[in-house]
């Protein structure tokens, strides 16, 4: 009878660790996407709502602008004409750089749904690139749980408090009662568990088999986000100037690696070794002015600066404005769920030039796009150099500045929201948060999302003109995301980490 018992407890032990490997995750993630693209291309072809979302089409089209050059429809920079090489920026709403266009091409001579599979694809690698991160750099170093906190404890906590961050056994502890299988077991699984809140997010899953290209950007910031914690700071610059270029909202995270940079790089005593009349600011200009930091920074800025020279070279001006300036002075009407949509809709269309020169200064510097942009710039930077301290807090750091980012976007929509989930998994392990402070998050996350939509559906869907109770709502959307942030921010743990 007790063989049989442990029989069947070896059995289900086999099953559990099946189920919770990366492996079976991976695969039954695929299998999801998969799923739904073929089911996408059912769905388009027997409906007039259609699964695949415009966005796609429109990179698509582009791609047939940039493969089907004609006297109409070519290169517009200095080197097109060197080029048989279309403009993809004929296509109406394609502001993206043209390296999302040429990525497409198997779209026109392969399949259709090349893309979808292609951004389904980073999908899996940012999570598999997810779980790396946690096994090898997040997991060790996480504080073990306190009683009732959210995140849950590795299988044994002595094991734990018994290795260094190498994996070495401490001094004073007993190479005898540590058991490394168990602990790496234990930490992979734990680290599946929490990749799998981004590979089985329906949001995640949609989006990118509906045919966003959010996931490759998702890719490109992991991949920086790899390099910054393993300290390869020249190819962090390269992806971080790389993910730039895709989409310009990655540049503030430069600020807080040379942040680190700095401080990693300088002797321990000059941290505290006077200087000057304004000792504090020459410290403080130490940090971020130094071989290293300028190396990084021009590494990253020269990336960014060689690919935008080498698109305007070929797609000149169209690619300049579409692709950046567009997105600086950009007035979005429609509402969405910034609370700058109501203002912009009050004074759309654009009064005269003439009249606008009678503007006084300060109704000027109020209507200027630029205005919320450095409101959001300056939150978003100043949080960086504020919260992150060493290379342990850049994770956490990242997840804050995005966050900040999408709140005080002058437009904001559900898309925008995966640029900071992302991080989501990664925070977790670092995080003291009870269950009843998650589900009251986790309810304010919803509930004031859930708000919003009600009224934009009244708006949308039933012509009712109600833009000033929407707005309200998005007063309220603001409010409760920036108390959910400053909750986490707060539940943050650091842990001392020795590089």
């Amino acid at each position: 009878m007790t063989l049989v018992v442990v029989g069947h407890v070896t059995k289900l032990n086999f099953v559990i660790h099946v189920i919770t490997s990366i492996r079976a995750l991976v695969v039954f993630s695929i299998i999801i996407r998969v799923t739904l693209i073929l089911y996408s291309e059912w769905h388009d072809a027997h409906s007039l709502v259609k699964y695949t979302d415009v966005d796609y089409m429109v990179f698509t089209d582009a791609t047939s602008f940039i493969l089907s050059p004609g006297p109409l429809n070519h290169a517009q920079g200095p080197l097109g004409k060197w080029f048989n090489i279309g403009d993809p920026y004929r296509r109406e709403t394609y502001r993206y750089t043209p390296l999302l266009a040429i990525l497409l091409a198997p779209n026109k001579w392969l399949h259709s749904s090349f893309g979808k599979y292609l951004f389904a694809g980073c999908d899996i690698l940012a999570g598999i690139l997810m779980h790396k991160l946690l096994v090898s750099a997040i997991l060790p170093y996480a504080h073990p749980r306190l009683e009732g906190c959210f995140t849950p404890p590795l299988r044994s906590t002595s094991q734990a408090h018994a290795r260094s961050p190498k994996g070495h056994p401490k001094a004073g502890g007993s190479s005898k009662n540590i058991a490394p299988t168990p602990i790496s077991d234990s930490v992979s699984r734990r680290a599946t568990l929490l990749v799998a809140l981004h590979l089985l997010n329906p949001i995640v899953i949609g989006i990118s088999t509906r045919g966003s290209s959010e996931s490759v950007l998702s890719l490109l910031v992991l991949l920086t986000l790899f390099c910054t914690l393993q300290g390869w700071w020249d190819v962090a610059a390269i992806l971080l100037g790389l993910s730039t270029h895709w989409k310009i909202y990655p540049v503030i995270y430069g600020v807080s690696c040379v942040g680190v940079i700095g401080t990693e790089n300088r002797p321990a005593g000059e941290k505290t070794r006077p200087r000057g009349m304004f000792p504090g600011m020459i410290q403080y200009i130490d940090v971020f002015v130094n071989a290293k930091t300028v190396r990084f920074a021009v590494i990253s800025a020269g990336t960014f600066l060689v690919l935008g020279v080498l698109m305007y070279s070929i797609w000149g001006y169209p690619f300049l404005h579409e692709a950046y300036l567009y997105h600086l002075h950009r007035l979005d009407h429609r509402h969405n769920f910034s609370p700058y949509f109501y203002q912009i809709y009050l004074t759309h269309p654009s009064i005269p030039t003439s009249a606008i020169k009678q503007l006084s200064v300060w109704t000027k510097f109020i209507r200027s796009p630029l205005t919320s942009f450095l409101t959001q710039l300056c939150l978003s930077l100043g949080s960086g150099l504020f919260f992150i301290h060493s290379r342990q807090d850049m994770v956490m750091g990242w997840f804050i500045q995005t966050a900040i980012f999408v709140i005080f976007n002058k437009v904001c929509t559900s898309q925008y929201f995966l640029w900071y989930l992302l991080f989501l998994p990664l925070i977790i392990p670092r995080l003291s948060l009870s269950w009843p402070s998650f589900f009251k998050y986790f309810v304010c996350w919803m509930g004031t999302q859930g708000l919003w939509l009600s009224q934009a559906y009244k708006v949308e869907f039933l012509g009712e003109p109600i833009f000033c109770r929407l707005w309200v709502c998005s007063i309220i959307y603001v409010v409760g995301h920036t108390w959910i942030l400053a909750g986490i921010a707060d539940s943050y743990r650091r842990t001392p980490v020795t590089y």
